[in-house]
């Protein structure tokens, strides 16, 4: 069983390889250690050989009508067909039986500090697999609805960000901000991956700028791995880099005691769901809870105390009190000009 899973595994890697635009034309040995790096960490050939991927080929072209092609000009494989995925083809007994005994294996250590980040994730998948003995059965939405996350664009950067990171090398590609609209090439050395509400981020030392800038991995097109050593701010910690931020910003700015007080209900979900680690209640009144955080102020953080509108009130610092009751008037006199 442990090898039928290993290559039900195996032709879902190879199926995003074939599918990945940024990279195409992979070649067998690109697919074996994309499988490699997958399955096992590394790609040194001692686990996977080229036969494997020509086996796994075969296999999808026969199973599942894949259809895989050698292109000798760019001495790579594709897809003859540019909308294929094998990720359409309904799952089989084998897959359904895979898919259960990961998840029945990884939701075992989900309170490992290890995997803690990922036991909500975790549980998600357990409950899906064991929900029903047929995850392909469609009538189970009639009866159970589970959230779905719209697929953002950028994922297939994360392996060779990861890589770059990893042997500190030099990257290049073209950035669209969102204020201009205009496309941008950048070089920078990167030097973390971070996830904020399903989306990616990078956190990079931009050599041009000569600082520490977060580009969105969604907005990044053309990326191009170079072999120059980066220059690698030597005040960067990861560890310690978004200690008091809430969401994706960081900068070396102080983080500031920020005062609010919450109705009891809105209080209820702030303290099931704090903003921020450092959270904490001071006092609890009849009417009203107060809460006391050290952050640095972001436009994440300002989003997020807006969402709650007149059920909070920030008493300190006056700035930032002074910016949510400018936003909350700018608001009311656009709904007021109809």
């Amino acid at each position: 069983m442990p090898h039928i899973k290993n290559a039900l595994i195996r032709y879902r890697i190879i199926d995003k390889c074939l599918r990945n635009k940024y990279k195409p034309f992979p070649s067998k040995q690109d697919l074996r250690q994309a499988c490699e790096e997958a399955l096992y960490g590394d790609s040194t050939g001692e686990n996977i050989c080229d036969s494997t991927i020509e086996k796994d080929m075969f296999a999808m072209r026969m199973e599942h009508d894949a259809p895989i092609k050698y292109s000798k000009r760019d001495r790579g494989y594709y897809y003859t067909e540019d909308d294929f995925t094998i990720n359409e083809i309904p799952l089989s007994e084998d897959d359904v039986q895979a898919i259960k005994f990961a998840a029945n294996t990884l939701v075992q250590f989900r309170d490992v500090d290890m995997f803690k980040q990922f036991g909500s994730a975790l549980d998600k998948i357990f409950d899906r697999v064991n929900i029903s003995n047929n995850p392909n059965d469609k009538e189970l939405d009639n009866y159970v609805q589970f959230e779905t996350v719209t697929e953002f664009k950028g994922s297939d950067f994360l392996s060779p960000l990861l890589k770059a990171i990893k042997e500190q090398k030099v990257v290049y590609f073209d950035y669209e901000s969102f204020v201009s609209g205009k496309k941008k090439r950048r070089k920078v050395t990167p030097l973390l991956l971070k996830e904020y509400r399903n989306r990616w981020y990078l956190i990079a030392f931009d050599l041009v700028k000569d600082a520490i800038i977060t580009y969105g991995l969604d907005r990044m097109m053309d990326l191009e791995l170079s072999e120059e050593t980066g220059k690698q701010p030597t005040n960067f910690n990861a560890e310690l880099f978004f200690k008091h931020s809430v969401g994706i910003t960081a900068n070396e700015n102080s983080p500031e005691l920020i005062k609010f007080k919450a109705n009891n209900v809105a209080a209820k979900y702030i303290a099931s769901q704090p903003f921020h680690a450092s959270q904490k209640v001071v006092k609890e009144g009849k009417k009203r809870t107060t809460f006391e955080l050290e952050v640095l102020i972001s436009e994440e953080l300002i989003r997020q105390l807006v969402s709650y509108a007149f059920e909070i009130e920030v008493v300190k610092p006056l700035w930032l009190r002074d910016e949510l009751a400018m936003r909350f008037q700018q608001s009311v006199e656009l709904y007021n000009n109809i």
